[in-house]
């Protein structure tokens, strides 16, 4: 594991070669193919758009929230996402649920967000799991000027906890250079006492 350089309440833990590479290819075929993915709709200045991606929200039963006014139920654990969370909980904390992203190529992206929904809780912990092309990884301070940027490999983990979601904001922006796919998942413990109220885990 790489401790990243930690500054102004960010804390990041990279694991470059958490699952091995044939593991990981063997992985991302089975996601791609078993996943329900879906396009999820956003709304922005008024107007309902695709967000640039698609998307599988799985969980435990009470793991619901609640985007772009519509309640999302959540999809059940299949036998991969509940093997990777089972080897994930012991050294990670709990987590019963797991955000599904999967960029066909560089022409899909997340914007900048934070995962700070009051349903995660005030220091979430977010196990982020790469699978297929490497690609950029975006972050910056919410109030001072500056940023970092990290290259996210095939079966890499990057750990994201402590204040990091209060005060940073992420993106996975467009590039050119990419032509192949690649599937991310984020871990995470949703407290069943609340629903996510605007969605931010899935940013434009």
């Amino acid at each position: 594991m790489i401790i990243l350089p930690q500054s102004a309440d960010l804390s990041l833990q990279l694991v470059p070669d958490f699952i091995a590479s044939e593991a990981a290819f063997r992985l991302f075929g089975a996601l791609r193919d078993e996943l329900p993915w879906q396009h999820h709709i956003v709304k922005i200045f008024g107007r309902s758009i695709q967000a640039p991606r698609l998307s599988s929200w799985h969980g435990d039963p009470e793991c619901a929230y609640t985007y772009s006014n519509t309640r999302h139920e959540p999809q059940a654990w299949t036998p991969a996402l509940t093997e990777l969370r089972e080897r994930l909980q012991p050294k990670f904390g709990a987590f019963n649920s797991v955000l599904a992203n999967f960029y066909r190529s560089g022409a899909d992206s997340m914007g900048w967000h934070s995962d700070d929904e009051a349903a995660l809780g005030s220091e979430p912990v977010i196990a982020s799991i790469s699978l297929g092309a490497a690609r950029r990884f975006c972050l910056r301070h919410r109030k001072l000027a500056l940023q970092h940027e990290l290259l996210l490999t095939h079966g890499s983990l990057l750990l994201m906890s402590g204040r990091t979601q209060r005060f940073w904001q992420h993106a996975l922006p467009k590039t050119a250079r990419v032509s192949q796919p690649r599937i991310n998942l984020t871990f995470r413990q949703v407290n069943e006492r609340h629903y996510f109220g605007q969605g931010k885990a899935f940013e434009v």
